[in-house]
């Protein structure tokens, strides 16, 4: 069965951190292009970071910097780390390859 679940959402102060992991299954992870999108409450999905088949990663001008995308060939996990977090990188993050989309995690950042 074709699968990712993302985890690690949660409540956040500005300023924190915050690490979310995406689990694939069903499919050749190995090989597949990785991304993290984000829906801000009210707002269309956006993309928000990005990882190759061979690790090349890629990130949108919003989180450059602070957030980083990594991904283990032999868990068939795919990790956004994101640092110095701010009220508006609240959202629902997604993980997601090709036409396959997990449920979403929550992330709140808020005081």
């Amino acid at each position: 069965q074709v699968q990712l679940v993302e985890s690690g959402g949660g409540l956040v102060q500005p300023g924190g951190s915050l690490r979310l992991s995406c689990a694939a299954s069903g499919f050749i992870f190995s090989t597949a292009a990785m991304n993290w999108y984000r829906q801000a409450p009210g707002k269309e999905r956006e993309f928000a970071a990005a990882i190759s088949g061979v690790g090349t990663d890629s990130y949108a001008s919003a989180v450059r910097g602070r957030f980083t995308i990594s991904r283990d060939y032999y868990k068939n996990t795919v990790s956004l780390q994101m640092n110095d977090l701010k009220p508006e990188d609240t959202a629902v993050y997604y993980c997601n390859t090709a036409d396959i989309w997990g449920k979403g995690t929550l992330v709140t950042v808020s005081s």
